[in-house]
């Protein structure tokens, strides 16, 4: 099952802010029994790690901050107007409030104001996506934040345990819910994919515990330490009463859940607004079934290879192994007919390059014996389909990239649907 995505790294809970927002807090809050300064919560490394390492990221570099207010003061909201806010947002999650819910969205609206505005900004792109999935699996939307605390909405992001994505799925846990995970293709990182893969577990956890808090907190630490902690509890099934039984890091993981909630539905009362990111709002689909480098792509397509790899995260070395299956290519809506249109000049663009070389070599070594030894060459033809290159029809017949060029006194990588190629065996 799925571990903690967040690093086990304890840091004694304290966010330290003005005296003015020092005052403002009650001294006591009791309700669902926790203090004020809950020192039992902790702020994990990872978490504040993945907030900022999205900022290095080349969509949130190019982004425009200019019509956001983050560096202005933001405007004062009393625990009583806060409570209020969250007892009123439509969602089938209870969001209740605390002392520590509070904290939380103090460290949101005011000391993270610039990565939240950034991370809105990006939502314009994955909160569709995620609510499509959410609501074909009959899933709260507001499930959608999860990925805001997982992992910054950084699709590439990885933690130092090995969770990755979006979703920060382990790899056993990804394998168990059907993503590929191999050298070329990591589907932890394909936001369509893993966010399915997320729904699933996401309703199989509700399915063992028939409450959203709960399934929320094993989602992070995993279902046998929130087992452990119902035990600890004498058998009570409720965050709130296992919360002291459960690891630190995880104790604040529902409150910040619940604070990410309440800034990106409470974001104008906050001065926050979504910054303009350099992102896709309409894309569409092609499925690819050549090896194809990204590079090509970009290249024939005039498109950034960044913009690519950020619409195809999944594609870990930029090549899309398409000779071995279909694989899903994601481009902005009016660079997919484009793409289609010129599919073998895509397909032939410095392919020997960038994805024939090694094959070549393999396949020199592996025909070089038989050719050497055998006694006469039998020829037989091929006929060139859409969608084939040099290097798919050199390795369906056994033969080099190399042998085939020279056979056919081709000088360049580029093949025609309808040519006639000689093959000798």
């Amino acid at each position: 099952m799925r571990f903690i995505t967040f690093f086990s790294i304890t840091l004694i809970f304290m966010l330290s802010f003005s005296s003015l927002y020092s005052q403002r807090l009650e001294n006591k809050n009791t309700e669902n029994g926790l203090q004020k300064n809950d020192s039992t919560v902790s702020v994990p490394l990872e978490f504040d790690y993945t907030l900022d390492y999205m900022l290095h990221s080349w969509v949130v570099l190019r982004a425009d901050t200019s019509n956001c207010q983050s560096k202005e003061v933001p405007p004062l909201a009393s625990d009583s107007v806060i409570k209020l806010r969250l007892s009123k947002m439509p969602c089938l999650m209870e969001m209740p409030y605390n002392a520590t819910v509070r904290s939380f969205i103090d460290m949101y609206t005011v000391r993270k104001r610039h990565q939240v505005e950034l991370m809105m900004g990006m939502s314009t792109y994955y909160f569709p996506i995620f609510e499509q999935v959410l609501g074909a699996n009959n899933l709260p939307l507001e499930l959608k934040y999860l990925p805001i605390i997982e992992s910054a909405l950084n699709a590439t992001a990885v933690s130092r345990a090995g969770a990755a994505g979006l979703w920060q799925f382990m790899i056993a846990t990804g394998r168990m819910y059907g993503l590929e995970i191999s050298s070329l293709v990591d589907e932890r990182l394909s936001p369509v994919k893993a966010t399915y893969a997320a729904a699933h577990f996401l309703k199989d956890l509700y399915s063992i515990y028939g409450d959203w808090h709960l399934v929320i907190a094993a989602y992070n630490c995993g279902p046998g330490n929130v087992n452990k902690a119902i035990r600890r509890a004498g058998g009570k099934r409720d965050y709130w009463a296992i919360y002291p039984y459960l690891p630190k890091e995880t104790r604040g993981y529902v409150p910040i859940f619940i604070a990410a909630n309440y800034t990106i539905h409470y974001a104008p009362q906050h001065n926050l607004c979504p910054a303009i990111v350099n992102m896709p709002v309409i894309v569409d689909t092609v499925m690819v079934h050549e090896r194809i480098h990204l590079e090509q792509i970009a290249s024939v397509l005039n498109l950034p290879i960044e913009e690519i790899r950020l619409l195809n995260p999944q594609y870990r070395k930029d090549i899309i192994p398409g000779n071995i299956k279909p694989y899903p290519l994601c481009l902005p809506l009016n660079f997919a007919n484009t793409f289609i249109d010129k599919q073998q000049e895509v397909i032939a663009y410095k392919a020997d390059e960038l994805v024939n070389t090694r094959r070549s070599e393999i396949n020199i070594l592996q025909v070089a014996t038989p050719l050497a030894s055998s006694g006469s060459e039998r020829v037989t033809y091929h006929k060139v389909k859409r969608g084939q290159n040099l290097g798919y029809i050199a390795a369906k017949h056994g033969v080099s990239v190399a042998k085939l060029k020279k056979w056919n006194h081709i000088k360049g990588s580029k093949v025609t649907v309808g040519q006639r190629l000689k093959i000798l065996k």
